[in-house]
This record gives C-alpha cells, sequence and structure tokens, in this order.
C-alpha cells in the first residue's frame, strides 16, 4: 500500500451463522469502501469519447473553453443594428446569422438584423423590431443631429426609408459582447463533474468534438445455475432465467461498462477459472452464495485466494449476498439466487461500490440519491409511509413502493423470488427492524432508471 493511499475495508469473520452477518447500513458503506480503495489503487487513464457518448459519464479532467464565448459581437434579438442616434436611414440589405458580417455602419444608418447574426462594425445598440417603427422619407425635413452641434442633417432623398425608435435606446442593449459568458481557456467545469446534456450542450458552445471522461468499471456477470432455461416455458424442473437479463442492464444503469453475460454450469472448476480469468474490475455472480451442495461461490473464493469483506448481510431479502476482495483492484459481488434477493444485492453492495469506483469518493449511505416527486421537500431521501409494513425481528427490509399523492405505498408481490412488485416500483423503501407504522417516513433507495406518474398501472397494493 503507498502513501497517502486508504487502506483497504478490514475483512469479517465468515459468517456461518445468521447472527454473524454485516448490517445493513454498515454492509453499504464497506462496498463504498472498497470501491474507493480500489479507485485509488489502480490507475484508470481517462478516455476520449464523442459527445455522443459520453452522457452520463464524468469528467476526467477539467472543461476549459477553447473560445470566447460568444466569439463575435452578436445581435440577441431579431431587430435593427443601428449606429449613433436616431432616426436612422435604413439600408436595403439584412444580416441574418451564419453569413458573412456587413459592411460598417456609418452614423444614422440603421440595418435589419436576425438573433445570433454578427452586428456590424459601427454598431451602438441593437433596437428589437417592436420597439421601432419605419416611415417613408418622402418629402421628410432636414433633422439636426445633436452629435455634430446641431448642424441639420442633409434632408434624405424620396423613397429612403427611417427607423424611430419608440422607446429610449441605450448604448449596447441586445448586443452579446465577445466573450460574455466566457473567454479562451476559461475553466467551466471541474473535473469530476457529471456529463449532463446541459453539459454537452456547453462543451459543443465552447469548440468541444469530444470529452476527455472517467473510465466506466467494468463487470462481467456470470448467472450459475444448471436449472436455468434461455427461452421457451418453464419445464420439468427448469426455470427461465430471469436475471440474465436484468443484471447486465441494471449494472449497466448504474454507470457499468458490462464486458459479458457469461451462464456458468453448476461446476466449481469452471466458476473458478472465470473467477480467476475475468478481466474486470467487479465480478457479479448470481446464485450459490449459501451453503447447499452446488453452492460453489465461496469455496471458489477460499481457492482463488479471495478476501471477504461481507459475508452475509442483515436484511431481508437477500441475506446471503457477499462481497470479496479478488485483488487489489478487483472484486466480486455474489447475489442470491432469487430475483428480488439479487435487486437487493444490487442496492446494498454493487451500487455503493460501483459509484464510489467511478467517480467520487462515497459520502453518504445513499449510493443512489433518491429523486422525488415534485410534492415532495426539495432534497428530500424520505417519505412518509401510507400503510404498515411488517418487519423482520433483525434486519432490515426492502420493500418496493410507488409514490401517491406525498406519501408512498408498498406494493404486493415482494417475496425473494417475486419480480412483479419492483417491476411496478419507483423506489425501494428502507423498513428498520420491527417494522414501520402509518406516517412514519422511511429512507428511500432510487432505482437507477426514470419513473414518472402514473407510476405504477396495474400495479398490485398490500
Amino acid at each position: 500500500m503507498t502513501a497517502g493511499q486508504p487502506a483497504p475495508p478490514p475483512a469479517p469473520a465468515r459468517a456461518h451463522g445468521h447472527h454473524r452477518a454485516t448490517p445493513w447500513p454498515e454492509a453499504r458503506a464497506l462496498a463504498a469502501r472498497a470501491g474507493g480503495a480500489a479507485r485509488a489503487a489502480v490507475e484508470r487513464p481517462a478516455v476520449r469519447v464523442p459527445l455522443g457518448r459520453a452522457l452520463g459519464r464524468t469528467l476526467a479532467e477539467p472543461l476549459r473553453a477553447l473560445t470566447d464565448l460568444p466569439s463575435f459581437d452578436s445581435s440577441a434579438m431579431d431587430g435593427w443594428a443601428v449606429a449613433g442616434p436616431g432616426p436612422w436611414t435604413v439600408r436595403e440589405e439584412a444580416v441574418l446569422a451564419g453569413h458573412a458580417g456587413a459592411a460598417a455602419l456609418a452614423p444614422g444608418q440603421a440595418v435589419r438584423i436576425a438573433t445570433g447574426a454578427r452586428v456590424p462594425a459601427g454598431t451602438t445598440a441593437v433596437i428589437r423590431t417592436e420597439h421601432s417603427r419605419t416611415e417613408d422619407a418622402y418629402g421628410a425635413e432636414p433633422r439636426t443631429d445633436p452629435t455634430h452641434g446641431d448642424e441639420p442633417r442633409t434632408a434624405p432623398e424620396a423613397g429612403t426609408v427611417l427607423l424611430h425608435p419608440l422607446r429610449e435606446v441605450v448604448t449596447g442593449q441586445d448586443i452579446r459582447p465577445r466573450g460574455q459568458e466566457c473567454r479562451a481557456g476559461d475553466e467551466l467545469l471541474p473535473a469530476g463533474s457529471p456529463v449532463g446534456p446541459a453539459v454537452l450542450g456547453l462543451a459543443a458552445a465552447a469548440g468541444y468534438d469530444e470529452l476527455a471522461v472517467a473510465p466506466r468499471p467494468r463487470v462481467e456477470v456470470l448467472v450459475l445455475g444448471d436449472e436455468l432455461l434461455t427461452a421457451g416455458l418453464p419445464h420439468e424442473g427448469l426455470i427461465r432465467d430471469a436475471l440474465g437479463p436484468m443484471v447486465g442492464p441494471w449494472l449497466t444503469a448504474l454507470g457499468a461498462e458490462v464486458l459479458a453475460t457469461r451462464r456458468i454450469r453448476d461446476d466449481a472448476e469452471a466458476l473458478y477459472t472465470a473467477v480467476t480469468t475475468s478481466a474486470a474490475d467487479l465480478v457479479v455472480t448470481t446464485g450459490g452464495t449459501a451453503a447447499g451442495p452446488v453452492d460453489h461461490v465461496h469455496p471458489v473464493l477460499d481457492k482463488a485466494g479471495a478476501t471477504l469483506l461481507v459475508d452475509g448481510v442483515k436484511v431481508r431479502p437477500g441475506h446471503p449476498m457477499l462481497l470479496a476482495r479478488l485483488d487489489a483492484g478487483r472484486h466480486l459481488v455474489g447475489l442470491p439466487g432469487n430475483p428480488l434477493a439479487a435487486v437487493s444485492g444490487l442496492l446494498t453492495l454493487a451500487a455503493p461500490l460501483l459509484d464510489a469506483l467511478a467517480t467520487h469518493p462515497y459520502e453518504s449511505p445513499d449510493a443512489a440519491p433518491y429523486e422525488p416527486p415534485a410534492d415532495a421537500a426539495p432534497g428530500d431521501s424520505r417519505a412518509p409511509l401510507r400503510d404498515p409494513v411488517q418487519g423482520h425481528p433483525y434486519d432490515t427490509r426492502l420493500v418496493p413502493v410507488v409514490h401517491r399523492d406525498g406519501v408512498v405505498v408498498p406494493l404486493r408481490y415482494h417475496g425473494p423470488a417475486m419480480l412483479r412488485g419492483i417491476a411496478a416500483a419507483d423506489a425501494m423503501a428502507v423498513v428498520p427492524p420491527g417494522g414501520a407504522e402509518p406516517g412514519q417516513r422511511l429512507e428511500l433507495l432510487a432505482l437507477p432508471w426514470p419513473t414518472e406518474p402514473p407510476f405504477a398501472q396495474g400495479a398490485c397494493f398490500t
């Protein structure tokens, strides 16, 4: 371990009994620290990606302007570019955005201009179309010009169009000066900033075609079991694999680069080979974490010299989940084989580890901050419960919920092997040991995809 590098999390005693399992909040914190330690231990150079592929990534270096913004003086409105005091003689041409600039304006001249167009040299202001009027100068009298000692101007020729303001004209109005937003070289955003749609727009405006972003953590999913079908209806003791189609996309939504989802039969040697030869930063297995006759994850980790960081968690569903350190930069998360229990493992161990590994040191017990609906308080990651929820005497429970009229409503079908509830949910509620009563504010864990009303058409409530 090099100087300044955070110490890896300590390994717990092997959890042969339920009482040795790690409390749920502590398990999440351990996973986060493991991700932070792996991030510090292994240098992962930045990658450059086109703007179109940078959404959701994290800036690996500061975003600095490559040009002044705006890069030239431009009109902020459709209207007239004018020089000096009015009224102004209107030139016949128009100045349009994206076209070559017009000839300089002489005092007393005006020219039609479009929003975003480069203002001609000599322009002192832009007058909005609705703040002006024009008249035919036929028969107009000579006018005095206060900038020239009140000497009379020459009367305009017949057929000339004059522009008059309808309100006071202020020098510089409705002109976007060059460099108003930034100058070339200015830092627009620091390294570590998430790349959202607005950042893509800013980067494009500042001259970028691609961005330097942090590499995504590489993940490989190993789906274990002889009983799993990849197509067709269950039959003769075989069941459809629900985790293969779900876990990879879930990890992708958490910001990982999923290298592969592989199916491994109940074969310890095949699992050992897959784990020890994987190029992934995180290996995620499904099933095989208990102590049954074909549960090979623990023996394989022992053989591979891995260090168990979490061996069972006090949470329902999903208590047989585990986290192991394979080496300084690589980890394995073992998910239970039951589908909702596997979701619990993703939220408890995989999400905080990936968050710390991908972006920044983990600082909060919320791996994915909940985005509340409009009727919730700003920044709120808790919400009151509408209906009572039975709890486990000693363990945390994770229960799928939907948001209804400012409260969360637990959904039915939340058994360890069920996905019907989580498929209709917009969050997972954290139910403390002993359960929760109506009105009690529960911590909410966001699901890593957008949810919007109506949250659960046809959802089944408790």
